[in-house]
């Protein structure tokens, strides 16, 4: 079993019991309390911190295929255990569990991709100006990273910042959500089941505010990764600071969909739909406000509209044939409400939905379309994180695109479209990090995902989001 109570921070290669006060974990299906873990203190996150400072030296030392086949050994160990990881993520979490099944999945591949990057971490070659010299740029490790993982996608975002700062060089310390820690616990298992050397992996629990905010300002990490709410994000920034450290940080999102006229609409309500409703819309990549051509808005939205309708929703374990399962929490169901509310009072047209729905426990709410919303109601420019669906129609591309624009989020975009002038058109004039053309929002391994403005700082994936984990160092040598 991966579930074992008491829960036990994971520090320098064994289970320990820090004497940390204790916070409840919830279903949010049906509120049930599932299991007590530690919210660490200070001293814990001294101590994690210190192991990985311990192990860093030599773990940067190892050639990085060496490195490689300490995160293949862990990946493997996923591979063997993926539907009691799902259950898992499932309970705390309340995903569906096919898509619980495929994080696990996608999260093996995932540090088996950042592993074959073991032979490909290059340096350069640069020309000198003087007779008898070389200069070389050197991609070395930073240090120890603290990794400050989301609850909506908690065990792929520890690999996410793992993977590619183990296979450089770095030793991590990874704070799970308070929300979802459970998941953590279970990967932190395999991990001791695996050779890794002690204090390159490190798992504590915790809320942001404890332990979260400790990691932030400790003078002795040398690189914070966190995902998660615009807020937390400037408070990160604000604590790293003192001590400069680096940050790289995956904030909020408002990403646009734009409906041409000209779009095959089958395909565009289909890959809009998936784009809002995965895990329920909490997801910082998801559709969160639509701008339709007005001649085939009409159509556009009854096709929407009927996807809606046909959500299955509900427990997850209860039930595995379901579309989506609840909200995280009762504050994420109150904000969802509150923000529909208020688009109603500001003039917005309930299509679908438009109020929490009627399930006796858990915080669920309805699969909801709004129409004749305009760019300065709040639903259309605050993040939403749920199945809400804000739409406005528009005459022509041009004011799609500024209207997608004008945001102070810039992550991820979409455009539907059968002319490939205007598609490019749109990847030259949407200011977001990613654009999707006449496919859903969702990003692959290999891409590079960074947003813009308030969207965050840095990026993830791909090779530039494994050499975010590395510093330079330029060497002059002279030489004859």
């Amino acid at each position: 079993m991966l579930q074992e109570s008491p829960y036990q921070n994971f520090i320098g290669g064994r289970f320990a019991d820090t004497g940390d006060d204790a916070i409840d974990v919830f279903n949010p299906a049906t509120q049930e309390r599932l299991e007590s873990v530690p919210d660490s203190s200070a001293d814990t996150v001294d101590r994690a911190v210190h192991a990985a400072r311990t192990a860093q030296a030599d773990w940067e030392r190892l050639p990085p295929i060496a490195r490689a086949r300490h995160l293949r050994a862990i990946s493997a160990k996923l591979r063997e255990n993926v539907d009691e990881l799902a259950k898992i993520i499932s309970r705390e979490q309340g995903k569906i569990l096919p898509l619980a099944q495929v994080e696990v999945e996608f999260t093996a591949d995932y540090i088996d991709y950042m592993a074959e990057w073991a032979r490909r971490i290059e340096g350069e070659v640069i020309s000198s100006d003087r007779p008898g010299e070389s200069i070389f740029l050197h991609r070395k490790a930073i240090g120890v990273v603290a990794g400050i993982i989301p609850w909506n996608f908690p065990l792929f975002l520890i690999a996410r910042k793992m993977a590619p700062a183990l296979v450089t060089g770095n030793t991590i310390v990874v704070k799970s959500s308070e929300e979802t820690p459970l998941n953590a616990f279970a990967f932190s298992k395999l991990v001791a089941e695996t050779d890794l050397p002690p204090g390159v992996f490190n798992h504590i629990s915790g809320t942001g505010s404890g332990p979260g905010a400790a990691l932030s300002r400790h003078p002795d990490v040398d690189l914070i990764s966190f995902t998660g709410s615009v807020e937390t994000g400037l408070r990160i920034m604000q604590a790293a600071a003192a001590n400069l450290t680096r940050v790289n940080l995956e904030l909020g999102g408002k990403a646009p969909a734009i409906v041409l006229a000209d779009a095959d609409l089958g395909l565009a309500a289909k890959a809009v739909y998936d784009s809002r409703m995965t895990n329920t819309g909490q997801l910082c990549n998801c559709a969160e406000r639509v701008y339709v051509e007005r001649r085939i808005a009409d159509e556009f939205v009854d096709r929407l509209a009927q996807l809606m309708r046909d959500t299955r929703y509900g427990d997850p374990l209860s039930n595995e044939d379901l579309d989506m399962g609840p909200l995280v929490n009762e504050v994420g169901l109150k904000k969802v409400a509150g923000m529909v509310e208020r688009a109603k009072g500001d003039g917005a047209t309930v299509v679908v939905g438009g109020g929490p729905a009627d399930v006796p426990r858990g915080h669920h709410y309805q699969p909801t379309i709004l129409t004749d919303c305009r760019a300065d109601m709040e639903i259309m420019r605050k993040e939403i994180f749920g199945p809400v669906l804000p739409i406005q129609a528009v005459d022509s591309v041009d004011e799609a695109i500024a209207l997608a624009n004008d945001s102070e989020y810039g992550l991820t975009s979409s455009i539907f479209t059968n002319d490939l002038s205007t598609a490019m058109r749109a990847t030259r004039e949407l200011r977001f990090g990613e654009t999707y053309i006449n496919r859903e929002h969702f990003e692959a391994m290999q891409g590079f995902h960074a947003g813009r403005r308030k969207s965050g700082i840095g990026g993830a994936d791909g090779k530039h989001g494994l050499y975010e984990y590395t510093e330079t160092q330029i060497v002059y040598m002279q030489h004859g």
